[in-house]
């Protein structure tokens, strides 16, 4: 049976909690992008550990770790993008929990703890996961013309990273349905299917994701799934008096003290706080969307979503425009 812990822990300086499940022998912690989290680790059944090796590793997408901290006694070291936002809880004298400060996107995924005395190793994974939304993005120049890299690069640049099996996984369980075969960030390419038919591996098939393999990061070319977290300012719809051409909507939200929204601040606005206009407005790549929540007549009437109107000339002047503060 699944028990689940639920823990607020207040020091000092810091606010931190952990929502986790402990599912056998591993855990799952979930945590928004900007959270300070725990990712617990205890040794029972020994005295101490004092005198111990603690080492806390990151498992990345081709299975190789990343150094994360590593304590031995009062010597502790902290590595990489982790420096500065990481240390160990230390509780108690058998506790090697570790505090991650700042969550950001990258940190999703597989952490161990091990936990070194003499010839007797303790090693305990734990996921972590984030609360999100995954959408799937093809640049101005149409489907199906990124390489990993291309896409790796076109999800940063809104806001968000290529999206995981397992973050699609939940999103296609969720109701995400989308015909076009996108990269996830093992290499591989999928797509996810809700509503079987013929144009997207045929109306007789079964509804999941559908598998083309790991394919050439370099020349092989799809769409790509991204995925972003809670924001961390403020996404709004700019009310003016007339619409924009796409330069003056750049420049409108600089007036405002903002930026132009990217295409990941519209869809963690849509989803995870319900934000929801029947006005299409220009982002940052060019393109013009709108987040609809409750659907309704001349609004996507038939479900909610974040409806795309296109890349149109960035030189007329039929839209508004999404801009971004930060906080």
């Amino acid at each position: 049976m699944l028990a689940l812990l639920f823990l607020v822990l207040l020091t000092t300086s810091l606010n931190l909690h952990v929502e986790a499940q402990d599912i056998g022998s591993r855990i799952k912690v979930y945590a928004n992008r900007g959270d300070n989290i725990t990712l617990p680790c205890h040794l029972e059944g020994q005295s101490s550990l004092f005198g111990n090796r603690i080492k806390w590793t990151k498992m990345e997408n081709d299975s190789t770790e990343t150094d994360v901290l590593i304590s031995m006694g009062f010597h502790k070291k902290t590595y990489g993008n982790f420096q500065n936002r990481v240390y160990l809880l230390e509780a108690d004298e058998n506790d090697a929990t570790l505090v991650l400060t700042d969550i950001n996107l990258n940190d999703y995924g597989t952490y161990i703890c091990e936990v070194i005395n003499g010839l007797n190793d303790k090693i305990t994974e734990v996921d972590l996961e984030l609360q999100g939304v995954v959408f799937p993005y093809s640049p101005r120049r149409g489907r199906y013309n990124l390489n990993f890299h291309d896409a790796e690069a076109a999800c940063l640049e809104q806001d968000a990273v290529v999206a995981s099996f397992e973050q699609l996984f939940e999103a296609w369980k969720g109701g995400l349905d989308w015909c076009n075969a996108g990269w996830l960030n093992d290499g591989t390419v999928q797509y996810p299917i809700t509503n079987p038919r013929e144009p997207c591996g045929g109306a007789r098939t079964s509804a999941g994701l559908r598998n083309y393999g790991q394919r050439d990061k370099s020349n092989s070319r799809y769409d790509v799934f991204c995925f972003t977290s809670a924001l961390k300012g403020r996404f709004y719809y700019l009310i003016l008096p007339k619409k924009l051409s796409y330069d003056e909507a750049v420049q409108a939200c600089k007036n405002d003290g903002a930026e132009i929204a990217k295409v990941g601040h519209i869809y963690s606005a849509w989803k995870l706080l319900g934000y929801d206009r029947c006005d299409a407005g220009w982002l940052a790549d060019g393109s013009v969307r709108y987040p609809i929540s409750r659907p309704r007549r001349n609004c996507s009437p038939t479900e909610a979503a974040v409806r795309f109107v296109g890349f149109p000339d960035k030189k007329q002047k039929l839209y508004g425009v999404y801009c971004y503060k930060t906080q």
